[in-house]
């Protein structure tokens, strides 16, 4: 295997099923060794901050619904499955599961892609709370919100996999 296939194996699923993000990293020259979490996050969020909005919207897309029907179909990614159940979005009632479908669907019907949020250190009341308070937004403001987001959740993941460094 060679060095970029192992970086775009290593972290091509960091931003949602969008290995494009670790391709376009790596082609580009900014990959600095040794690989920490703080340096392997500039160099894919500058790519995924260059992308056309068009690309942009996919990544968000690629998310999945919270506690929707990828979920219980067992159907998530292993990081998305793990970051769900961390929050207890695994062990909802049948009243949450209600709250979260339709809030789904409604934040859809609105913003064109689900509704986003870094669930770690979060509980299932204060991911509601976020979904209600954000389902206010322009779509202007919440593609940004969304975009953060998703950086969010790929510095989390990338620190889940590599070491910090000084310059975090």
């Amino acid at each position: 295997m060679t060095a970029r296939e192992d970086f775009i194996t290593r972290f091509g699923g960091v931003f949602e099923h969008s290995p494009w993000i670790a391709e376009r990293a790596f082609d580009a020259g900014t990959v600095i060794e040794p690989l920490t979490a703080s340096g392997v996050h500039r160099t894919l969020t500058a790519q995924f901050r260059a992308a056309t909005p068009e690309e942009q919207l996919g990544v968000l897309r690629a998310h999945p619904d919270l506690a929707g029907k990828l979920a219980i179909a067992g159907e998530l990614t292993e990081d998305s499955r793990k970051e769900q159940a961390g929050a207890g979005l695994d062990r909802l009632s049948t009243e949450e599961h209600a709250r979260f479908t339709a809030l789904n669907t409604a934040y859809v019907e609105k913003f064109g892609f689900p509704f986003i949020i870094a669930v770690k250190g979060l509980t299932k009341d204060d991911i509601l709370a976020a979904f209600e308070m954000r389902i206010g937004n322009s779509r202007e403001q919440e593609f940004e919100t969304a975009k953060a987001q998703v950086e969010r959740i790929a510095r989390l993941r990338l620190e889940a996999q590599l070491p910090g460094d000084a310059n975090a």
